[in-house]
């Protein structure tokens, strides 16, 4: 069993930056591949990134590359998501999930409560 608790969202002007954790419980945290999912109000869950579990492979969805970094530090059960160029269409709650890998929610065990992330114009 993992739990998951994000922290890091805030309102933040376009152009600036977050950085967004996920702390994990559990023994088995360095087992685990993981994901970043955002969710803006009246869409569906969208995959942001994943990263496995030695944290050497990273996925990153075509919207988000180039701006955002996934990274975890398996000594401190924390994965992390580094959010750079803000733009107001990243606007949205943002989920990790923990126990599965690539861009379907469906393949996760895992999710945390979600940090709201508002970019302003």
């Amino acid at each position: 069993q993992v739990q998951l608790v994000e922290s890091g969202g805030g309102l933040v002007q376009a152009g600036g930056s977050l950085r967004l954790s996920c702390a994990a419980s559990g023994r088995t945290f360095s087992s685990y591949s993981m994901g970043w999912f955002r969710q803006a109000p009246g869409k569906e869950r969208e995959f942001v990134a994943d990263i496995w579990s030695s944290g050497i492979t990273t996925y990153y969805a075509d919207s988000v590359k180039g701006r955002f970094t996934i990274s975890r530090d398996n000594a401190k059960n924390t994965m992390y998501l580094q959010i750079n160029s803000l733009k107001p269409q990243d606007t949205a709650v943002y989920y990790c999930a923990a126990g599965g890998w690539g861009p379907d929610p469906d393949a996760y065990d895992y999710w945390g409560q979600g940090t709201q992330v508002t970019v302003s114009s």
